[in-house]
């Protein structure tokens, strides 16, 4: 049976090139030619020996996870529904900027963490994705990005930045999206800086000192709440690791971080979580923890039972911040019109949670 290459980082790449009696070497030539050139056409790998390339003909694959749909948003931000097999789906968004391009990449089929206010959460969760699955979200970006610009003059590659925000918890899914971290920070693979690769997370504590000891890269946080009685409804997993002990797990990890600063994700809910007393508690609760906010309008979706705050109450929640020495920035809402935003991501999850029908048979808010 063919093992799929981009399963493999560095290291078990050297050790499968090892398995079928190449030197270690090989790996580095693998890594640029499927990494950093899109190539999955062993036959094309022109600086490998023939012997080789049909050694990798027979035993392995290139394999990223294959489009369903594709769209355009009509302030250019482009979603792909990619299979991953059994009848699941996820997204990945691409976000062009003027100076960059930020990849928005999925780590599970749904999420179990069933915040309240997600799309994806609200579909339930099926399985973790394997690390071809995380690392493929990437290589067929900068694949169809690349052959869409063929025509232009030669420019840097098109995803210049790549945040973990899609769907699912990535640090529920540690080791997979650890392996595929590795691969965008190795210079031979994609050759991003730290500071340019996110983790965000909804507060898995022992997860986070592990990624700080293991891959520490820039770290957001989605906070959502001033107190634990708030978090603990809009953030199920606040139960388990209450605000204390997150801000303790983000303060440990900045001895590591790539930025001196945690950015802290707050969705902005009318009469939820939106009010001036509710910032000035945060401002309270964050004032020890180096950090920046970053304020994100609620993006709605069918039967949220949720509301966007009004611009107003955005502008005063973030007034009290910036006035305590908070450096706050309103997230723009990029692709809302192809259910690309922030919160909007659904896919295809076949749950097997049964959260879906659970939700189904409770009363309404």
């Amino acid at each position: 049976m063919s093992v799929n290459l981009l399963d493999f980082d560095a290291k078990s790449l050297a050790g499968f090139c090892e398995e079928i009696g190449e030197k270690p070497f090989r790996a580095r030539q693998l890594l640029r030619w499927i990494h950093r050139s899109g190539e999955a056409d062993f036959a094309a790998m022109s600086d490998l020996a023939k012997g080789l390339r049909d050694k990798l003909a027979a035993a392995a694959v290139v394999n990223p996870p294959q489009v369903i749909s594709d769209h355009i948003a009509a302030d250019g931000t482009r979603k792909w529904l990619l299979s991953v097999g059994a009848g699941n789906g996820i997204e990945t968004v691409f976000i062009p900027e003027t100076h960059r391009g930020t990849l928005c990449i999925s780590s599970q089929v749904g999420c179990a963490l069933a915040c309240s206010f997600c799309s994806t959460g609200r579909q339930g969760f099926n399985r973790n994705l394997g690390v071809a699955e995380i690392i493929g979200q990437l290589w067929w970006a900068n694949k169809a990005l690349a052959e869409e610009s063929e025509n232009e003059p030669v420019r840097e590659r098109a995803v210049t930045n790549v945040v973990m925000m899609g769907m699912g918890e990535p640090l529920a899914n540690f080791e997979n999206v650890v392996a595929a971290l590795d691969l965008m920070l190795d210079d031979n693979a994609y050759g991003l800086s730290r500071r340019r690769v996110t983790v965000s997370t909804s507060g898995l504590v022992p997860a986070m000192d592990r990624l700080r000891e293991r891959c520490p890269v820039a770290l957001a946080v989605s906070l959502h709440a001033p107190n634990d009685t708030l978090r603990d409804q809009l953030v199920p997993i606040n139960r388990k690791y209450p605000i204390k002990e997150l801000l303790a797990a983000c303060e440990r990890y900045l001895e590591s971080a790539p930025r001196d600063f945690i950015t802290f994700e707050y969705v902005m809910l009318d009469g939820v979580n939106d009010s001036v007393a509710h910032a000035r508690e945060l401002v309270q609760v964050v004032r020890h923890t180096p950090c920046k906010f970053n304020l994100i309008p609620f993006n709605p979706f069918p039967d949220s039972g949720y509301k966007r705050s009004s611009a107003e109450a955005v502008s005063r929640f973030r007034d009290v911040l910036m006035q305590a020495g908070l450096v706050t920035t309103v997230r723009k809402t990029r692709g809302d019109d192809i259910a690309a935003a922030c919160g909007q991501l659904a896919g295809k999850v076949l749950d097997k949670t049964r959260r879906a029908n659970r939700r189904l048979s409770e009363p309404a808010r």
